[in-house]
């Protein structure tokens, strides 16, 4: 029952439906900012939004390529092969965690190059990011972004 209800919901996938614009043009499609929901993933929508059908390229070719040419950032040198060494794999396929809700109009001001270090979530639904000096809270459940906490001025008592 909770799962139809998430399910309809999702479907609107918190108020980003579909323009109607038919005629627009390419970039204007590859950039549009669009959420996805778990009922649109299901369906087969690209969980970030990438409109592959559109692109000179597979999801699994770009995949391939960007495994053979980018390394990723390890602040200890050596450490994924370590890990890799010490402790169990874990199983090529396995379900780990359950898609619920992507969205893109979200963001982070403050650029940084490790996502872990510009988001925070202390729930399942919550999320928390710097935006514009301040402090933003999104909620997957209620798809509102709200502010916390603002920095632009004083945000310390003075004498």
């Amino acid at each position: 029952m909770a799962e139809d209800f998430f399910d309809d919901m999702d479907e609107d996938s918190c108020g980003s439906a579909a323009d109607g614009d038919v005629d627009a043009d390419e970039y204007d499609m590859l950039t549009k900012v669009t959420d996805t929901s778990a009922a649109q993933a299901r369906k087969g929508k690209d969980i970030q939004g990438i409109p592959w059908e559109r692109l000179n390229i597979t999801r699994e070719s770009y995949r391939l390529t960007r495994l053979e040419q980018y390394k990723n950032y390890e602040n200890i040198p050596s450490s994924g092969e370590t890990v890799d060494k010490e402790y169990k794999q874990i199983e090529k396929g396995g379900s780990y965690y359950e898609f619920f809700h992507n969205t893109r109009s979200v963001k982070p001001t403050i650029l940084h190059f490790q996502l872990r270090n510009l988001v925070w979530t202390t729930s399942k639904h919550d999320v928390y990011l710097m935006s514009n000096y301040s402090v933003m809270h999104w909620s997957s459940l209620s798809c509102n972004l709200s502010e916390v906490l603002n920095f632009a001025g004083h945000v310390a008592p003075t004498e």
